[in-house]
């Protein structure tokens, strides 16, 4: 439980997530929109899973959990009411094949699933939008990012992107 400045418990759970906020400050920020350079990056250097005809599904770089990824248009869109009705598809049916395959490579006990519309609603990168696909794990919060602000995940991005991609379904695998 949380408590207020009085010392009062709010009754919220909180999740903290302190790397983000070089986003919300601008501190680094990429050259170009990452989530329209990612499906033209080598191979080696691709953090993408699958690509359909109109959306990739790419490992975020700063993941809550092993697996955390997401699914974006190619087309640089920001809010999801612009998407046309077969990017909605698409992301919709990429999301559901994301989680079909981490629950297959994982065994996840449940997924967090979601977009931030906007800045102010937590969107890292508000200009393209995104649906993250999280694995979650019954105990997988624990001390560490509370008290070390640390965040443990047991494997390296590349391995993870791997894994994920060779149980994806054929057809909307990277192209090699």
């Amino acid at each position: 439980m949380v408590m207020d400045a009085a010392g009062e418990p709010d009754g919220l759970e909180r999740l903290w997530t302190p790397h983000r906020m070089s986003y919300i400050t601008g501190e680094n920020p990429p050259e170009g929109c990452p989530f329209c350079l990612a499906p033209s990056l080598p191979e080696p250097e691709t953090l993408v899973v699958a690509r359909g005809e109109l959306v990739f599904a790419v490992l975020n770089l700063y993941p809550y959990n092993p697996g955390h990824l997401m699914v974006c248009p190619y087309r640089h869109v920001a809010d999801y009411t612009d998407l046309t009705e077969a990017e909605t598809a698409e992301v919709a049916a990429f999301t559901r094949t994301a989680m079909r395959v981490i629950r297959s490579v994982s065994r996840p006990h449940g997924f967090n699933l979601g977009m931030n519309q906007g800045s102010v609603a937590g969107a890292g990168i508000a200009e393209h939008l995104h649906q993250h696909v999280v694995p979650r794990w019954g105990g997988d919060a624990n001390f560490m990012p509370v008290i070390g602000r640390t965040k443990v995940l047991p494997q390296i991005l590349t391995d993870t992107r791997l894994m994920l991609s060779e149980a994806w379904p054929a057809a909307a695998r990277p192209a090699p």
